[in-house]
């Protein structure tokens, strides 16, 4: 059984010292500073517990650490102890319930001295009780007990760690309805239990802070800004309170939840969180100062002094449901006043409902019936709502007929509160859960409406207890103390028993501060030590005071550095000449290497590296000066540092793609050392944490690192191919690791070139995609688009054996047609050809070039006979293309009309087009707006816009129905009717990035992958998730789903092969070089076919023993950006602009169920003349032989191949 308890944790001041601005040092006990994860049980090296939240230290202690001259005093209330719960929520919405006591400590005598921190000084720690049972009051007594014991006079009879242990370790979680454990800590006995949960949900809250601190007036507008999902800031002088009030609030919404971002105890220093744009649930301590923000349409609730305030309507609940809803609340609240004209006695005597709670305190039936009233409201206000769901499976809940059918029953004109929260992400959420299909019919909405329509008592909704609960008994540990009667005092809470590693890290720490500080006098050094006289001891001390203090000069000003604003120019800000002008003028480079390391701790602590223009100029001449003066001083560990953290800066181009720092260094001359890249291979070989693994492999690990440097900063390939391939000699490596090592370095070039070109001139700054590693997070941008080759081709595997260098420059990679004097073998090893040799067959092609875009070409579609139903061949618009560019434009090409392709220009979004689909009458295009636009297809009207997204639109769809189906960069899959311009439901949520989905509108299924590397399968017509098949571990960027198999793509360079109707993987395509960008299925012989970056396409088979690539091509240099798979034909595009047309003949048809390798019967028919540009969608019209691209030039290249059947 789990355990009721994940954690118990310690926080407060650790070894390492920064105050809450992140700058390192002691600054006097009036600066607060940042709290660190001090003890924890489980330790960390336990490997069956995930590591608590990253974020518990700065939660559980959100004003931060203070230091203070006293501990505890009993005639000073600011003094003692407090103890409040907080709630943490996870990414998936998960909550995790902790436990909280902040009292003062001593300082450990080590940190104190250390840092020079005044003797006998205390500061705040915090220890915490982490849980995912909402046990509050559990929580609280266990913990309390914990402390009391640890500062009991009388002692412990075991040490507090392993009491901790204990408890942590064994007492399991009840089994909500049917158990109740019982477990003791040293001499107090604790229950722990969970009630049914067929009932409402569990909360082990008192309802009386909120009902206290709030009139009835100021609870039902809280109410009802909560309902319809406003931005909420809680407000009040006591955590607790906080706390308390939004889990209760969160709970008198029941059946429905809250969707947004919940934090009811905000830390201190993220105030600036409350300017967020979208709803939220936030709390934060009354001694904040808020007036430095907007605050804009927020709901202010001081819990204080009973106030709510906001600058935007929040529109009132309507009669009679407000009436019910407050009477019924005072009456719960004032019974003798309500009741005060009743008779005492006789047949008259008021009803006994509510004087039974006139002479009690308030208790857990106080709670009970609270939240039964506002139950009783959702009864009312949403009374016959199953009737308007027009679909039982997908919960498709028609809103206007409901409002209308109310207006009629009220006599009023609709209410926009209701209109409001009939739109509400609560409301559709409810309603994706199953409305009134739930497998345990425990759905307390529908009952109560049920129980009150046939005049039952509503209290029968909830269940009774027919069994007490089974009694689980925690027996106590036998400590082994053979009765010798030991008792454990403390003066301070104790410390976890650390490792040796442990000990030793934290002495190392200390013994750099106190280094630092040994001669701390605040006097400015003298410019030349050895003239004062001091000894040698003296002058390191001085000069290791002098580092610290540049260090945090330089903290503080890098971090202002990155708050200039964009009409600030950063090469004449203070912060700028300030911190050039200690890299310039400090002769030991303490200045430039202070600079490195300060932005490499930013990096470490969470940053996410992307800069601003103006940021990104001045980032980039300070690192080219660091650089240059640890060059003349011969400091190679500063310009290690200085490369390594220029790969993970950059900014966003026009085109939304990462340009980083590193490329922009490719000036400096360093870079062309072979004993620059020697050294810094042979610290990454002492730094290897895999010391133990096979020593080839480790040498091709620390090259490989080398040679993404080498890419981003844009070396020539021959270059860095010769530098590595002198490193990886002299270091005896196989011939398999330089096999490994040059095809990882083509890779990473195609990629780089993908970006920004290739150029033949250092001095211009060739690109870089910077990426630490094959599978780097920055690298999966959706505008990465890998280009043509470097001129470095595949012929590195006949060649890299050669040691002439001068060699190197003639590897041409040359491919032409496979049609006729195939220049691809079927195993895909190359053929020089020439395509003017009299053996190769004349291609008819005929290429034409579109214009009209102004920006590049971001996505592309291809009308097809299928989508407008064209059976007899009479569809004009059958065969045309539909292009989205950056320019916000989408235009519809007819490629029947030679010389005035372009038929329609379509406008109206506001930022770059992703995604296009048509149908028989309309055109439907989601963009960066997070819009979705639907067109007549004819008249090119704008009929709706679809708005309901949080992010950019990834991906449409258009359904039969006049339905869209649409997802998005905020995770979801939505289904709108175009016929009311309205979302009917949420159909898919995923945890993060959709970037591909493919539906099945004849089943009605949905499957959806992106960047949490989960593909999900929907089943929409009942209304409920079937699987999430799990296995990639980076993006999937390809899906595609056919019958009962679902194909994925993925960035880790593997395709997978997945079964519906079971949820698990069949198989594991692995034979890829590179991210596998598109996937595609051959119906006839069952075939798949995968395109990578690595620019080959791989025909993959069904065999008796399982799937086996039955085919390699490598007529492409770049990345596969499309295939389409027709039942006879096959269109392929690539990046660089380069295109194929497949054909299977006639007489490999057939007999398929036969032996012998059947996807090996596609081959290539023609390709084009390739043309110089960078490629970013293509499309294939297979019915007519045409396959068009988009660049990033604006250009749509459209070849008609012509090909006689």
């Amino acid at each position: 059984m789990p355990p009721i308890f994940e954690y118990f944790v310690v926080c407060g001041i650790g070894p390492e010292i920064r105050n809450i601005d992140g700058i390192k040092g002691y600054h006097g006990p009036g600066c607060m500073y940042t709290p660190s994860l001090l003890d924890q049980y489980p330790p960390p090296t336990h490997t069956l517990y995930p590591p608590p939240p990253p974020q518990l230290p700065t939660c559980v202690l959100p004003a931060g650490v203070a230091f203070h001259a006293s501990g505890f005093d009993s005639n000073d209330p600011s003094t003692f102890p407090r103890s409040y719960p907080m709630v943490l929520t996870e990414g998936d919405g998960s909550k995790i319930y902790v436990s909280c006591i902040s009292f003062r400590d001593p300082v450990c005598e080590d940190i104190a001295e250390a840092y020079r921190i005044q003797a006998n000084s205390y500061a705040d720690k915090c220890i915490c009780l982490v849980s995912r049972l909402p046990s509050f009051r559990l929580l609280r007594s266990a913990l309390e007990e914990i402390f009391a014991l640890c500062f009991s006079p009388n002692g412990t009879s075991k040490p507090l760690w392993d009491v901790i242990a204990h408890m942590v370790s064994n007492v399991p979680l009840p089994t909500p309805g049917k158990e109740r454990v019982l477990f003791a800590i040293e001499n107090c006995l604790l229950s722990a239990e969970a009630p049914p949960t067929d009932g409402l949900p569990h909360a082990d809250i008192s309802f009386q802070p909120l009902v206290q601190c709030l009139d009835v007036d100021n609870l039902i507008q809280l109410f009802t800004a909560v309902l319809l999902e406003r931005r909420i800031l809680l407000r009040a002088n006591k955590y607790s309170l906080l706390t308390l009030a939004s889990e209760a609030i969160c709970h008198l919404i029941y059946p429905f939840r809250w969707q947004h971002v919940y934090i009811p105890s905000l830390f201190f220093k993220g105030v600036d969180y409350i300017d967020a744009p979208t709803p939220y649930m936030m709390g934060l301590h009354s001694c904040v100062d808020t007036s430095a923000q907007v605050m804009d349409g927020v709901v202010v609730v001081d819990l204080d002094y009973n106030r709510i305030t906001t600058s935007e309507e929040i529109p009132p609940i309507p009669e009679p449901e407000y009436s019910f809803l407050r009477g019924e609340i005072i009456k719960l609240l004032y019974p003798n006043v309500i009741g005060i004209d009743e008779l005492k006695a006789g047949i008259y005597s008021v009803s006994e409902h509510y004087t039974k709670f006139a002479a009690k305190q308030w208790g857990a039936d106080h709670d009970l019936q609270l939240r039964m009233i506002f139950l009783k409201f959702f009864a009312t206000l949403l009374s016959g709502y199953r009737n308007f769901l027009e679909n039982s499976s997908t919960q498709v809940f028609n809103t206007q007929a409901f409002l209308k059918k109310r207006s009629r029953a009220t006599n009023q004109p609709p209410e926009p509160m209701i209109a409001q929260f009939l739109d509400s992400h609560g409301f559709l959420d409810y309603l994706e859960r199953g409305v009134g299909s739930d497998e345990n019919n425990n759905n307390l909405l529908d009952k109560l409406q049920d129980a009150i329509g046939r005049g039952q008592n509503p209290m029968s909704i909830l269940p009774s207890p027919l069994v007490e609960p089974e009694i689980l008994t925690i027996s106590d540990f036998d400590a082994g103390m053979s009765g010798s009667g030991a008792n454990y005092t403390y003066d301070r809470f104790p410390a976890i028993s650390r490792t040796e590693e442990e000990e030793e890290n934290r002495r190392d720490i200390l013994s750099a501060v106190s280094n630092a500080y040994e001669y701390s006098g605040r006097h400015t050094p003298s410019k030349d030590l050895l003239a004062d006289g001091l000894s040698p001891l003296e002058r390191a001390a001085e000069r290791d005071r002098m580092v610290l203090d540049i260090k945090v000069k330089l903290q503080g000003l890098w971090l202002r550095l990155l708050k200039l604003g964009a009409t600030d120019d950063p090469l004449a800000s203070f912060e700028y000449g300030t911190i050039l002008a200690l890299i310039e003028s400090d002769a030991e480079g303490i200045g430039g290497s202070g600079f490195v390391e300060c932005i490499s701790e930013h990096i470490h602590s969470g940053w996410s590296c992307q800069l601003t223009e103006e940021q990104f100029i001045a980032v980039k001449e300070l690192l080219k000066t660091a650089i240059n003066r640890a060059t003349a001083r011969n400091d190679l560990p500063t310009i290690r540092d200085a490369l390594e953290v220029s790969s993970d800066m950059y900014k966003k181009d026009n085109n939304n793609v990462p340009d980083y720092v590193q490329r922009h260094l490719i000036s400096l001359s360093i870079w062309d050392e072979l004993r620059f890249w020697e050294g810094y291979f042979d610290y990454l070989m002492e730094q290897s944490s895999n010391k133990s693994a096979n020593y080839a492999s480790l040498v091709t690990a620390q090259l490989v690192v080398l040679a993404s440097h080498m890419a981003g900063l844009g070396l020539p390939d021959n270059d860095a191919w010769y530098m590595i391939e002198t490193i990886a000699e002299r270091n005896s490596i196989g011939s398999k690791q330089f096999i490994k090592i040059r095809g990882f370095l083509s890779h990473i070039q195609q990629l780089r070139n993908g970006y920004w070109g290739v150029t033949s001139f250092k001095a211009q700054s060739m690109s870089s995609l910077a990426l630490p590693s094959p599978h780097s997070k920055d690298s999966k941008d959706d505008g990465q688009q890998p280009a043509e080759g470097t001129g470095v081709g595949r012929s590195w595997v006949q060649s890299m054996f050669t040691r002439n260098t001068s060699s190197r420059s003639s590897f041409s990679r040359k491919w032409t047609s496979d049609g006729g004097n195939s220049a691809a073998q079927e195993n895909g090893t190359p053929r020089k050809h020439d395509l003017s040799t009299g053996g190769q067959k004349k291609l008819q092609t005929n290429v034409r070039i579109l214009r009209g875009h102004n920006g590049a070409i971001t996505a592309l579609h291809c009308v097809t006979k299928r989508e407008v139903w064209d059976l007899v061949g009479d569809r004009e618009d059958a065969g045309f293309f539909i292009s989205g560019s950056t320019d916000c434009s989408v235009k519809i090409w007819d490629p029947s009309l030679r010389g005035s392709e372009l038929r329609a220009t379509l406008k109206g979004h506001t930022r770059t087009i992703r995604a296009i689909n048509s149908d028989r009458g309309k055109v439907v295009s989601g963009s960066d707006d997070q819009s979705v636009l639907v067109w007549d297809k004819q008249t090119t009207q704008l009929l709706e816009e679809l708005k309901g997204h949080d992010g950019p639109v990834s991906c449409v769809r258009m359904l039969s129905g006049e339905r869209v189906l649409t997802s998005s960069y905020d995770g979801t899959v939505k289904m709108w009717d175009v016929r009311t311009d309205r979302c009917v439901a949420t159909v898919g949520r995923c945890s993060s990035a959709v970037l591909c989905m493919e539906y099945d509108d004849n089943v009605g299924l949905l499957a959806a992958a992106g960047r949490d590397v989960v593909a999900s399968i929907w089943d929409i017509r009942a209304s409920r998730q079937m699987h999430k098949l799990s296995g990639h571990t980076q993006w999937i960027r390809s899906i595609r789903m056919v019958g009962d198999t679902v194909i994925t793509g993925s960035d880790d360079w593997t395709a997978r092969l997945w079964s519906v109707s079971r949820g698990i993987c069949d198989a594991v395509l692995a034979c890829h070089a590179g991210p596998i960008l598109c996937v595609e299925y051959s119906a006839l012989d069952r075939g798949i076919i995968t395109g990578s970056t690595d620019g080959l396409l791989r025909f993959w088979e069904n065999d008796e023993g399982g799937i086996r690539c039955a085919k390699n091509v490598t007529i492409h240099n770049a990345a596969i950006l499309s295939i389409n798979a027709g039942e006879h034909w096959l269109g392929i595009g690539a990046a660089d602009n380069s295109m194929s047309l497949f054909h299977r003949p006639q007489e490999r048809l057939g007999g398929f169920s036969g032996t012998g390798s059947k996807m090996a019967g596609w081959q290539v028919y023609r390709t084009p003349q390739k043309t110089v540009a960078m490629v970013r969608c293509i499309a294939s019209d297979l019915e007519r032989k045409r396959i068009c691209s988009g660049g990033r030039n604006g250009l749509l290249r459209l070849w008609d191949a012509t090909i006689n059947i």
